[in-house]
């Protein structure tokens, strides 16, 4: 008995993020008619780009990282990263500076500093790290080989699945790594690295990827070691022409693949009917934290200006915060208001965007600025408890920071450089409180750029570049109040929310709501997490779930168009049952 495949379904994605764009082409090859609403009048959400008075910015992401996970996705449409992205390998792969020697007893003012450049080659950066720390070179290649073996072990069996089946995820290969990896839990990284490196400088070498995790390396497990494998094992490479490329490269590919982008879409809601025993009952009728949420179904969504747009699948790749108390009525959200009190949004951040005359040199295309204060620092961005209770937070001064100088690779030999002839752009990023109220006012975002000078003349003095703020011939400042009104972004976080243990892996807030059937989540606020990459497999997990797949694999590539006919739970593609 033969039976005929489901009618493909009508897919409106909402938001178009990476996260958004990634689901859509997919979902699009997989043959469901997909439609792609965006707030603004370019796709990429926080992957942005500005044009500002012949200087160009990548305006969020700026590392390409777990290069991968992109060509997985690419290769998924059937296509190669190359033919789209011309990626350069960066060297150094990132240059750090050093407040001062941690035995320097001297004045701040006078307090010698540390430069380390960070290369390409990993037996020259094992020697150079010893020659910092007599030993450290050593204990850093094990570390690395040690995070090499956690990266595979992540990739193989945890990032790409959807934990609906998690002893899919375990094989014997895990099973023999038990005991090392619940050490990896049940431990912060800063832990595990102090246990392996003696000098407080190449600790922060360890330790400075959880700013990328949205949290610091005293919050986020020891699991994540596994980050160094990317810039000392692998390397770091940069697309030309700037990581708005990969968005380009993305919505191109989407569009080839018949999806439908609208741009100048604000939704506002998802609408939802009731389902099973709720039918016919108010939509709010249960609101209460302790009470059983309504059960239900999206029958699309609603514009602000009134236009409903109906689907039979819902994938939303807004922030999930505000896709949970806003767009949700309130009796099909799984974490109402309420919920998130316990929750902790992470990190937001401070951006400066500075095109700047004359050359700099003493800047590598990233480099990056640690304190002597380094716990403080965190503990200033992040407070104490695990929700990060805006009231405890404080700016930090001075701060450990990172700061791009792109105009280093996209330099007059392109056709759209990053910068003008004898100029340098700069885009400087402060971790800073997620509070939506800095910036949020005329009188705040005069003290925003006014601690963008101070983070400027801190760049300046410790890179040795004279009279760097009094170079700046144009700039924007931007803080946690552009996060949260420009991408309705929880408390004005720039990454999502923080990998902590209870926020990361299986504990994270699942790719599919738990009362809405056909409703579905994508990008950081979900799992696998935050970053270009994990917001790709996001999209990829989608897919897996309409599909049925439970592996902890990648889907093989290339993906068959109309892949979606083979679904072994055809009711997810009609809103049946999740």
């Amino acid at each position: 008995m033969t039976h005929a495949p489901p009618e493909m379904p009508h897919v409106v994605v909402v938001g178009g993020g990476i996260g958004g764009l990634a689901t859509a082409a997919l979902l699009a090859r997989g043959g469901a008619r997909v439609t792609l609403l965006e707030r603004h009048e370019r796709v990429g959400g926080r992957a942005g780009t500005l044009d500002l008075d012949g200087f160009r910015f990548d305006t969020g992401p700026s590392w390409y990282f777990m290069p991968e996970v992109f060509e997985h996705w690419f290769a998924l449409l059937g296509e190669r990263v190359e033919d789209h992205l011309d990626l350069v390998p960066l060297d150094p792969s990132y240059r750090v500076f050093f407040e001062g020697s941690p035995s320097s007893e001297q004045a701040d003012a006078t307090r010698a500093r540390t430069v380390l450049d960070v290369t390409r080659d990993a037996e020259a950066n094992w020697a150079r790290f010893d020659a910092l720390s007599p030993g450290d070179g050593e204990r850093m290649r094990a570390y690395a080989a040690e995070s090499s073996e956690a990266y595979r072990l992540a990739l193989d069996h945890f990032l790409y699945t959807t934990f609906e089946r998690p002893d899919r995820a375990v094989d014997g290969s895990v099973l023999r790594r038990l005991p090392r990896l619940a050490a990896l839990l049940g431990r912060s990284l800063a832990d595990r690295v102090e246990r392996r490196v003696r000098d407080p400088r190449l600790r922060q070498v360890l330790g400075y990827h959880a700013v990328f995790l949205g949290s610091s390396p005293y919050r986020v497990p020891a699991l994540y070691s596994l980050m160094s494998h990317l810039d000392l094992v692998e390397g770091v490479r940069f697309p030309r022409g700037g990581m708005y490329t990969i968005i380009e490269a993305m919505e191109k590919l989407a569009r080839s693949e018949g999806v439908t982008i609208r741009t100048g879409s604000d939704v506002v809601g998802i609408e939802v009917a009731p389902a099973g025993p709720d039918a016919g009952a108010s939509p709010r009728a249960r609101t209460g934290r302790s009470r059983r949420r309504a059960r239900g179904v999206a029958t699309g969504v609603r514009l602000r200006d009134g236009e409903v747009v109906p689907a039979d699948v819902v994938v939303s790749g807004a922030d999930l915060h505000h896709t949970q108390t806003a767009l949700l009525p309130d009796a099909y959200a799984d974490l109402p208001a309420e919920s998130w009190e316990d929750r902790g949004p992470g990190i937001s951040a401070l951006l400066v965007l500075a095109g700047v005359r004359g050359e700099l040199p003493e800047l590598a295309h990233h480099s990056l600025f640690f304190t002597e204060d380094w716990r403080g620092n965190f503990e200033d961005v992040l407070g104490q408890g695990a929700s990060s209770d805006v009231r405890s937070l404080r700016v930090p001064v001075p701060a450990s920071l990172y700061v791009s100088r792109t105009s280093a690779t996209d330099d007059a030999s392109l056709d759209h450089p990053a910068a003008p002839p004898g100029h340098e752009n700069l885009f400087v990023l402060v971790p800073f409180p997620a509070d939506p109220a800095l910036g949020a006012s005329a009188v705040s975002q005069a003290a925003l750029e006014e601690l963008a000078d101070g983070y400027l003349d801190q760049v300046g003095a410790w890179a040795g570049i004279d009279d760097l703020s009094g170079r700046v011939v144009t700039r924007t400042v931007l803080g946690p109040a552009h996060f949260a009104t420009e991408f309705s972004s929880w408390r004005g976080t720039a990454l999502g929310m923080e990998h902590t243990l209870a926020q990361s892996a299986m504990f994270r807030p699942a790719g599919a709501s738990r009362t809405v059937s056909n409703l579905y989540y994508a990008g950081a606020g979900t799992a696998p997490g935050v970053g270009l990459p994990m917001c790709l497999i996001s999209a990829e997990l989608v897919a897996k779930r309409l599909l049925g797949e439970t592996s902890s694999r990648p889907l093989p590539t290339p993906l068959r168009r109309g892949f979606l006919a083979a679904s072994r739970r055809p009711d997810r593609l009609r809103g049946g049952a999740a």
